[in-house]
């Protein structure tokens, strides 16, 4: 499904990205693993589109990633959820209008979108707080919120990048679970992370990047630094 090809990634004189040669298939849970500024987060900008290659081919099923123009990335981006560490939720809307706001610019109609919202909070265990508004909210619950909204286009992939950065060891532990039971629905999990327990408890595929080089990938790898 997607298939870096030895992708490098340059800003001015810094690599950030050099030589990636990786394949994830359909329905794996991969972790892409490494310290503070290995390349983890220039993957997964790449991936999204947010970034262009230097150099290499990005591929994810039919589209060449790097060549789409800006009016075609909505499209790809419709296949892929993304998952952020300070979970980028609208303030001024409500757990509900926050899930339903990407299915409304994709002008879905009223009655699926209300019943897409309803499901996917039903599967984070947000159904009773539909109403409630962001600050209401304590860090767990708003990353659920954020994984609900990354899911309701029902996604080929979902992109999680450092999504237990700002959350205690219970609610870190609470978000990769749910993780590990929407990868277990089908969905392709991409965990970039520098918390080694997270990977470790996983045990799953690890590809460890290192001063923008791909350096292990491994099938039910460990980290440790």
């Amino acid at each position: 499904m997607i298939n870096f090809q030895d992708v490098s990634k340059d800003y001015g004189s810094y690599q950030a990205l050099i030589n990636a040669n990786f394949k994830i298939m359909p329905q794996e849970f991969v972790s892409i693993v490494g310290r503070s500024g290995a390349g983890k987060s220039t993957v997964i900008k790449l991936l999204i589109g947010e970034e262009k290659p230097t150099s290499g081919r990005i591929t994810f099923g039919h589209y060449d990633v790097g060549k789409l123009k800006v009016n075609q990335l909505p499209q790809l981006r419709r296949h892929i959820g993304t998952i952020f560490q300070d979970f980028k939720l609208l303030p001024t809307k409500n757990v509900y209008e926050n899930v339903a706001f990407a299915l409304e610019v994709a002008g879905k109609p009223e009655k699926e979108i209300n019943d897409l919202v309803k499901e996917v909070l039903d599967i984070v265990d947000l159904g009773p707080k539909a109403n409630n508004f962001v600050h209401e909210l304590s860090g767990g619950e708003k990353q659920r919120v954020a994984i609900a909204r990354a899911m309701v286009n029902r996604p080929d992939v979902i992109v999680a990048d450092e999504p237990t950065g700002n959350l205690d060891p219970f609610n870190t532990s609470s978000i990769i679970n749910l993780l590990t039971k929407i990868n277990e629905l089908g969905t392709t999990i991409i965990l970039a992370t520098h918390n080694k327990d997270i990977v470790n408890q996983l045990g799953r595929r690890v590809i460890l990047v290192e001063n923008g080089r791909v350096a292990r990938d491994e099938e039910k790898g460990k980290y440790s630094l």
